[in-house]
Order: structure tokens, then sequence, then C-alpha cells
């Protein structure tokens, strides 16, 4: 009698319920096979509803861990295997989109509730901070006008919270002069800032 290879070989789907068959008795070994002969056609319909490489592995693992978990339920004579897995691969592809969906509006929310505090707190806020960026770039900028010295003084008095005696202690220089520099520093600054208005 010829050999007839229709008869011995298993349709693609009876080797496929047969794998799902074994998983629902917990063979892991069958888990590995199906992986094998399905991932790559599950994979690209993850990518088609999720649309992010990352995101479709995340989905096909989930979908795996489901097929072990309800295996057992699997019913050939309700859908075929592969309509089965399509089905898990998208059910888990929707549930990680809400996920992210969730997740941004959380963060959304999140912002919102923090602006809301900012602009209630007196907190800084940007049209504040560019105010203070371009006051401080005029000073900058005024500071450059004096003399060397001069600026220094000016720069220690006030940056560092220096008082006019410890000024006069570290540079070694008489107080009146210090003095002298510092007030008469300040009415430069007043001047130049008053430009910059």
């Amino acid at each position: 009698m010829p050999h007839n290879p229709r008869m011995t070989a298993p349709s693609p789907d009876a080797e496929l319920m047969a794998l799902i068959d074994r998983i629902g008795h917990r063979d892991e070994a069958a888990l590995r096979q199906l992986y094998d002969r399905t991932a790559p056609r599950l994979m690209g319909l993850a990518m088609r509803v999720v649309r992010q490489r990352e995101w479709a592995e995340d989905v096909l693992q989930e979908s795996f861990l489901t097929v072990w978990r309800v295996a057992g339920d699997y019913r050939a004579s309700l859908s075929p295997p592969l309509a089965w897995l399509g089905l898990i691969v998208r059910s888990r592809s929707l549930d990680l989109l809400r996920r992210r969906t969730a997740d941004r509006a959380q963060l959304t929310q999140e912002f919102d509730e923090l602006m809301a505090e900012t602009f209630e707190s007196g907190t800084p806020g940007p049209a504040d901070m560019a105010d203070a960026s371009e006051q401080a770039w005029a000073l900058h900028q005024c500071l450059s006008q004096l003399e060397g010295r001069q600026r220094e003084v000016v720069s220690l008095a006030y940056l560092r919270e220096m008082s006019h005696g410890e000024l006069a202690e570290q540079l070694k220089l008489p107080l009146g002069t210090i003095k002298t520099w510092i007030r008469r520093g300040l009415e430069k600054l007043r001047t130049c800032m008053g430009r910059f208005a």
C-alpha cells in the first residue's frame, strides 16, 4: 500500500489544537512549541493594533501567559486555534492601549493639578521666571560696566551678603573706601538698570 502523507500528517489546526490541549494540562514544552509556531503571526497582529514594537512584544508575552492560564477552557468546536489565539492577542492589545490612555489621562490630571497649585500658591510661573531671567541678564550687563575692584566689592556685599567691615578686612582696604565704592557702584547700577526697565 503506497504511503499517503495527507493521511499521516495532521492538519495545522489539529497540531495547534493538540498543543493547546497539552498546555491545558500544564505542559510547558507544548507552550514553547505553540509560541514557536504562532508568534510571528501573532506579533504581526499585535503590531497592527498597538503600532509599537516594544508594546507588541509586551502584548505577545501577556497573550501567552493568558493562553497558559485558560488553555483548559479552549473548545475547538467554537473557534479554530489561530482565531482563538488572535482574539486573545487582540484583547490584550486593546487592554494595553486602554491602560496607556488611562495612564496618559492620569498624568495629564496630575500636571493640571500641579499647574493649578503653582498659580494659586504664588510660586513663580513661567512669566515670572522670564522676568527674573531678563532682570538677571540686565544686572549682569550693568555689573560688567563697573570697574574691576568696585564690581568685586558690590558683588561680595550683595551676593555673599558680606558686611562693609568684613569686606574691608578680607580685601585689606580702608572701610571708607569700601563704603564709597559700594555707594557709587549702587548709583551706577540704578542708572543702568533704569535703562532696562
